[in-house]
């Protein structure tokens, strides 16, 4: 009697089995697959033949892909539902579910991290949009208070920010930075007499690093560098928004235009530090996962800020930032890459192609994997204050920089995997 389309799902016949009350679907035997041509199936029975012969083409391409599961054995992690999400012809792509018994504590870093990354993502644009409908509709005695307090406030970014140390405390913060996990090294000791430059590297795709060391009071920062204040400077577009400037400013940010830079290490006393992330948004258009590429060679308003003002200048590395993301391939002179370069042009902010996992699976998402980020801090280069330095003094300086940087980077690279034989690319 010829089996029925029925019959072959529930593994009668020609055909794979799945054993009553069993989770584990095993593909057909290599006996089975010639008793397929020779059954004359009708148009009903297509789709079943279809699913067989598409478990028959998944390959074994190593981790991450679909495998062919061996005949005669069962595979734990390997369902029949997770089978027919894979059944296609050719590759296949296998969709790795988050377990329903996470840790509580996993659990409240993924929410941590997730705000952060629509923060970033979502929040500047919402306030945008949240402003234009009060207008629109008229709400009068909600819009224009708020905007005659943001005309008398509008250089607050640039002049220290105004931080909240209840928000900086928020436990949400320790468990954003347990989530990859963010550890800071630090390499020598500052004098908290002077004021000094932080360059952060690399910008990789959020400078999550940067974030969690320097933003929030989790981090180690307090007590390997006790008398210091830091304030992480990002793009002055950010302060345009309305309310989320606010938002952004109670976590310690600042605006990174020369103004905002100047004023912190112009600071007297001492004890300040500025932290830039000097690729800025150019560099996280080459932050893909294996490579060191820097965009500094031009970069060099900071050198001039930190010769005017006398300011010491360190650099530092963040290890397995760029190994948090994965982004769609766009070399230089590629249509992608050219598109993006205008846009940052125009914009002043870069839109890499970026993914990594999800909420609730592994394989596809905003949500940066779960990569151990180590963010070392150099050692200090003295500076002597010159209130008009030359373009040659400029160009020494910013040569001794990257000769540091360099070093810093083969010193610790094999600490934090990353090979030996990989080089810092600076462009």
């Amino acid at each position: 009697m010829r089996p029925g389309p029925r019959q072959l799902l529930r593994g009668q016949g020609a055909g794979p089995t799945l054993a009553r009350g069993a989770c584990d679907w095993l593909p057909p035997t290599s006996a089975e697959p010639a008793l397929l041509p020779r059954a004359k199936l009708g148009p009903r029975q297509l789709p079943s033949l279809c699913l067989l012969l598409s478990a028959q083409l998944v390959p074994s391409a190593g981790p991450g892909s679909g495998r062919a599961l061996p005949t005669g054995a069962t595979e734990q992690r390997g369902c029949r539902r997770q089978w027919l999400a894979q059944s296609s012809p050719g590759w296949a792509m296998k969709v790795e579910f988050a377990p329903l018994n996470v840790p509580l504590a996993r659990r409240l870093q993924t929410v941590a991290v997730l705000q952060w990354v629509l923060y970033f993502v979502l929040l500047g644009q919402m306030s945008i949009a949240i402003t234009v409908m009060l207008i629109i509709h008229n709400y009068w005695f909600l819009y224009i208070p708020y905007l005659t307090w943001l005309y008398f406030d509008w250089h607050t970014p640039e002049q220290g920010g105004r931080r909240s140390s209840w928000i900086k405390n928020w436990t949400l913060w320790k468990h954003f930075k347990d989530y990859f996990p963010i550890h800071l090294i630090k390499t020598q000791d500052l004098d908290p007499s002077h004021n000094y430059i932080f360059g952060f590297h690399p910008h990789g795709i959020l400078a999550a690093g940067a974030f969690g060391n320097f933003s929030t009071n989790y981090s180690d920062f307090k007590e390997l560098f006790p008398g210091f204040t830091s304030y992480l400077h990002v793009l002055p577009l950010w302060f345009w928004c309305p309310v989320f400037r606010e938002y952004m400013m109670s976590i310690g940010l600042v605006s990174v235009s020369k103004k905002s830079v100047s004023y912190v290490v112009s600071k007297e006393g001492g004890g300040n530090i500025s932290v830039i992330v000097l690729g800025g948004a150019k560099e996280s258009l080459d932050a893909h996962p294996g490579k060191s590429t820097l965009f500094i060679r031009r970069r060099k308003g900071f050198v001039k800020i930190a010769l005017t003002h006398g300011a010491s200048l360190v650099p530092v590395f963040s290890f397995g930032e760029n190994e948090l993301f994965k982004q769609v391939d766009n070399p230089e002179g590629s249509w992608i890459r050219t598109v993006q370069d205008k846009l940052q042009k125009i914009m002043g902010f870069a839109l890499p192609l970026f993914h990594a996992r999800g909420v609730f699976q592994y394989n596809f998402g905003l949500m940066p994997y779960r990569k151990a980020i180590h963010t070392v801090v150099g050692r200090p280069i003295p500076v002597h204050q010159i209130l008009h330095p030359t373009e040659e003094q400029i160009e020494e300086l910013h040569q001794t920089y990257m000769e540091e940087l360099t070093k810093l980077f083969e010193e610790h690279k094999g600490k934090y995997g990353i090979p030996e034989h990989e080089t810092l690319v600076l462009k």
